[in-house]
């Protein structure tokens, strides 16, 4: 099938971009001397996740026990899940996964470590967990020395859990004005997740893993200092609009939504037949990554989705509306790949205007 005899609003994946990214993060993580262990949340499909391991991931990270049973299921067998989670009944599913799969997961409360505790009582192999480390994102992790310590020793003197390392996320260098400011952003998070590894060490539970995460900095090729075992990106296999902002140009951008010109009512006035159901409403206001509108139309320069419907894209501009008719299929350059790929039953991938390959997302809406 050619590539615009695709039904719209469809998700599709340029094949030679996609490669060419996986090449060149698996290259930057085997020149640094770690491992690389991508996020799958940004794609939830198993093909693409497959394609990362065959490129020579040690693993995939995912964000829910949901996304972790379905990579099970297609035969991934090492997870991480980057988050905490609370609640018997999904740690009691983490355990029957354990007997399939090697998977550990995110904790940053003695509530959590408690409940895991108890959950495993009685399981073949301990669970296995690793401390998250709040860098500066003001999201979950720990941040007091102290409430780090007490976590170590709730662990250690747990009888079904064992510590595997510390964990975090810079995802506050997005915001970052300027690269030399992302780089000391970065720098910072990787030295203060160092900095408990090293507490950690001298507590007697020295790390297995130190695990960071976040695109801007390995596309952009920082150093990665000494001591980190681990590098969690997710968006660099698809890229998206906000973070091609980071390197001023869009030529690693592997996914767009194909869209279809439904009306032209006004002299600038068009619409597609995607809107926030295909597209979400996402953008970004600070820094590298803000973006200007709510999508970008592939090879029209300076045209961008001003505002969205349920299902409707309103494009004002009167240049793009007098080359484009009723019927002609467009793309569009998503400001933010993850929430998009959720959104959809399936990727086309395509390659020299053909499709070559239909990729289940099998793990959409896999929230739980």
């Amino acid at each position: 099938m050619k590539t615009m005899q695709v039904e719209t609003p469809a998700l599709l994946i340029d094949h030679k971009i996609l490669k060419r990214n996986l090449t060149s993060m698996q290259g930057y993580a085997d020149r640094s001397g770690v491992n690389l262990r991508p996020h799958t949340k940004t794609h939830k499909m198993p093909r693409l996740a497959k394609m990362q391991l065959e490129a020579g991931a040690a693993g995939v990270t995912v964000a829910k026990v949901g996304e972790a049973e379905i990579m099970a299921e297609a035969g991934i067998d090492d997870i991480f899940i980057a988050n905490q989670i609370i609640g018997r009944s999904k740690v009691e599913r983490i355990r029957r996964l354990t007997g399939a799969v090697n998977i550990s997961f995110g904790v940053d409360s003695v509530y959590s470590v408690k409940e895991i505790d108890g959950v495993f009582e009685g399981a073949d192999k301990k669970a296995e967990v690793l401390i998250e480390v709040e860098v500066g994102e003001k999201r979950s992790g720990i941040i007091m020395r102290n409430d780090f310590i007490t976590l170590l020793d709730e662990i250690k003197n747990s009888r079904n859990v064992r510590f595997k390392g510390v964990f975090s996320h810079d995802g506050h260098t997005y915001k970052a004005s300027t690269i030399d400011r992302l780089k000391e952003l970065y720098h910072d998070s990787s030295a203060r997740t160092l900095k408990f590894a090293g507490i950690a060490r001298d507590h007697g539970m020295a790390c297995e893993v130190v695990s960071i995460g976040s695109t801007p900095p390995f596309v952009l090729g920082f150093d990665i200092p000494e001591g980190i075992t681990e590098i969690r990106p997710g968006t660099y296999i698809l890229m998206d609009g906000s973070q091609a902002n980071v390197l001023g140009h869009h030529d690693t951008c592997a996914a767009t939504i194909l869209t279809t010109v439904i009306s032209k009512p006004t002299d600038e006035r068009v619409i597609t037949d995607v809107g926030a159901k295909g597209l979400t409403k996402e953008h970004r206001t600070e820094g590298l990554t803000a973006t200007e509108g709510l999508g970008k139309i592939v090879g029209f320069d300076g045209v961008h989705i001003d505002s969205v419907f349920d299902e409707h894209a309103i494009i004002y501009d009167e240049g793009f509306r007098s080359r484009v008719e009723i019927g002609d299929k467009v793309e569009i350059l998503m400001n933010h790949i993850c929430p998009v790929s959720n959104l959809y039953e399936k990727a086309y991938i395509v390659e020299d205007g053909e499709v070559i390959e239909e990729a289940p997302v099998s793990a959409r809406g896999k929230l739980q």
